[in-house]
């Protein structure tokens, strides 16, 4: 009998578990290591953020849920792993032994990289976390109370621009609501070379598209742009050109701002050698396997992954819920070969799938693969949008309550995103 421990209980660590236990029954011991006692469905930040959603809504108490499914279950988090010896150190100091590992601990939040950057220590909110969209929602009713300038957008080297997109427009609709919009004047700046490219080099018109989506609500941009420094009611940062040079320095006034920090990989595995990147994301080979410890294989924001192109400022590359499930259907197989003492021979499909939600429409998009040269390239606008990420909210939810394995992306929101595309075709 094997010890399978996965490592993070986000979405994709709770899928992980999921599907290891359907796959291989109780023939095999699964343990899940969170770092609390509660599941966050992340991509429902933004809207807890304007108070559209409250933390009880979009957050699961695990213990219960994991006794219920028969799943081992520690809410300590990992302090560090020790890789040569299959053993991780809890943050209450117990150790626990694997025989195969999954890294699923999603990213290290780089706030400390840009002075006066984020909600803890510095003016910046974050929709990074739920507790961070609460804390923000809070200072955005101050907004509402004592209307002003507000900045969002994503410092130098970020790699998840869609919730920095989804922030702005759904906060420009929640103003519209309250009737102040008038009274807040809101910029986007963004490492991005050009509004849209999301990291990816733009999918399909995501330029066009999010250019006349701020252009429609009156949101002033600057791309290029890296922010050096944020004060009390002050963001500062530098405009480059197109071959990296400075252009230009500014200064811009808030009263409410978010902004998306760069991420790097956990402290319980940054500097291991031979597991992470110089970022501590983990390194791994097309079975998800690390190279150097293949007993550990990683899925989802941990992983390393290079950037699609080079940018004047740094930027990263982001990974999809799509991304993520295929991630974690390939691992479990892999694995399962593993205690079969065969090779590995399944490999994730590293494509792009993301719907982007602006409160009363949205943005679809799907990179097939994600680095270009693709095969499929497209983007689509519509109300559908925003619906459609309601349901996957609904749908993730439901899926960690009753252990469910069904891949939402690739059964569901890819068939609504193909009949979608045939109507966009025969316009």
């Amino acid at each position: 009998m094997a010890r399978i421990v996965v490592m993070g209980a986000g979405i994709g660590g709770i899928s992980q578990v999921y599907e290891l236990q359907k796959k291989l029954g109780a023939a095999h011991d699964i343990v899940l290591i969170g770092d609390s006692g509660r599941f966050e469905f992340t991509p429902s930040n933004p809207w807890v953020a304007v108070g559209w959603r409250k933390p009880e809504q979009t957050t699961l108490n695990l213990p219960p849920l994991m006794q219920k499914h028969g799943i081992e279950f520690h809410s300590q988090g990992v302090r560090r792993l020790s890789p040569a010896d299959n053993r991780l150190e809890l943050n209450d100091g117990r150790h626990i032994e694997y025989d195969f590992l999954v890294i699923a601990t999603g990213p290290k939040l780089a706030f400390e990289e840009v002075p006066g950057l984020g909600p803890d220590s510095g003016y910046t909110q974050s929709v990074c976390k739920t507790g961070h969209a609460d804390a923000s929602r809070a200072d955005f009713e101050q907004l509402v109370a004592n209307p002003g300038p507000v900045v969002i957008g994503a410092a130098a080297a970020a790699s998840c621009f869609g919730p920095a997109y989804e922030y702005a427009f759904i906060l420009d609709t929640e103003l519209k609501k309250r009737k102040i919009r008038d009274r807040v004047p809101m910029h986007f700046i963004t490492p991005e070379p050009y509004v849209g490219h999301l990291g990816l080099d733009g999918v399909g018109d995501t330029k066009s598209l999010m250019e006349s989506e701020l252009r429609d609500r009156h949101i002033k941009w600057t791309c290029n742009a890296k922010i050096t420094e944020v004060n009390d009611g002050t963001v500062r940062f530098t405009e480059f050109d197109e071959s990296g040079q400075e252009k230009k320095r500014h200064e811009l006034p808030f009263r409410h701002s978010m902004i998306l920090p760069a991420f790097k990989g956990v402290d319980a595995v940054d500097g291991i050698d031979g597991l992470t990147n110089p970022r501590g994301f983990i390194l791994i080979d097309e079975f998800q396997r690390n190279p150097a410890y293949p007993n550990i294989y990683a899925v989802g924001v941990c992983v390393a992954i290079p950037p699609v192109s080079a940018t004047p400022v740094p930027t990263g590359a982001p990974k999809t819920g799509y991304m993520i499930e295929s991630m974690v259907t390939a691992t479990t197989h892999n694995i399962s070969r593993a205690l079969e003492s065969k090779e590995p021979d399944t490999r994730a499909t590293w494509n792009a799938v993301c719907l982007a939600d602006f409160g009363d429409s949205g943005v679809a998009f799907v990179a097939l693969p994600q680095i270009p040269p693709r095969n499929t390239n497209w983007a689509s606008r519509g109300k559908w949008v925003h619906l459609a990420k309601v349901a996957y909210e609904k749908y993730f939810l439901h899926k960690v309550r009753t252990a469910m394995t069904e891949p939402y992306f690739e059964k569901t929101v890819l068939k609504l995103l193909g009949a979608t595309r045939l109507k966009d075709a025969s316009r």
